[in-house]
């Protein structure tokens, strides 16, 4: 889901970059010593799985697993995205350094909302702790698929088709990443409850 360079108005561009500031700025205040190592480990899961990618138009569609990192992390998730893209953008050409802000914005706001959106459900054994990870993992996706659309039609109308597309498209790997969340999420509960701590915090 990277946007491309050349394609957002410096006005867009300068907002990302100073909302992915701000976002990581709190990020890292909320991220203590002992999360150091989970936000590591996701930040090098969302950088793997963002490597595979198909190109429609100014955008990739690959698996992003913001919504698992929201989940597990909430705000550190903004430092861990923002490191991995970085990384891409300099070893892999994804995206590019003037829209590493508004990419920023786009995969690590979904993660944080998400993460306060469906906490109360996690919290929950059973069933509603099934639907928020599903919801987690989906609507993670659905927001940054509206929030990429959103950056290319302040650009211009002339992205109005492509924006439509961007959504449309990302409909299978809503799908793809809810199931994905839901099985991590509950495989953790099973093996590793102490990486999910930040939900019942």
């Amino acid at each position: 889901m990277h946007i491309s360079e050349g394609v957002l108005s410096p006005a867009v561009l300068a907002g990302g970059a100073a909302l992915a500031v701000v976002g990581t700025a709190i990020g890292l205040k909320k991220m203590d010593n002992a999360a150091i190592p989970r936000v590591a480990l996701l930040s090098a899961a969302f950088f793997v799985a963002s490597l595979i990618h198909v190109p429609v138009g100014p955008v990739g569609l690959h698996l992003v697993l913001n919504g698992l990192m929201g989940l597990l992390v909430g705000w550190p998730a903004v430092p861990a995205i923002l490191i991995a893209l970085l990384l891409q953008a300099l070893l892999f050409q994804f995206g590019g350094l003037t829209v590493l802000g508004v990419n920023t914005v786009v995969m690590a706001a979904p993660a944080v909302i998400c993460f306060w959106l469906f906490r109360p459900l996690l919290r929950r054994p059973g069933a509603p702790a099934a639907v928020g990870a599903f919801a987690c993992g989906a609507v993670a996706i659905l927001l940054s698929g509206l929030l990429v659309a959103a950056a290319l039609l302040t650009t211009g109308q002339a992205f109005l088709q492509v924006a439509r597309l961007v959504v449309l498209a990302h409909i299978p790997v809503m799908l793809v990443e809810g199931v994905i969340t839901l099985f991590i999420f509950f495989f953790l509960q099973k093996v590793r409850p102490e990486m999910l701590e930040g939900i019942y915090a």
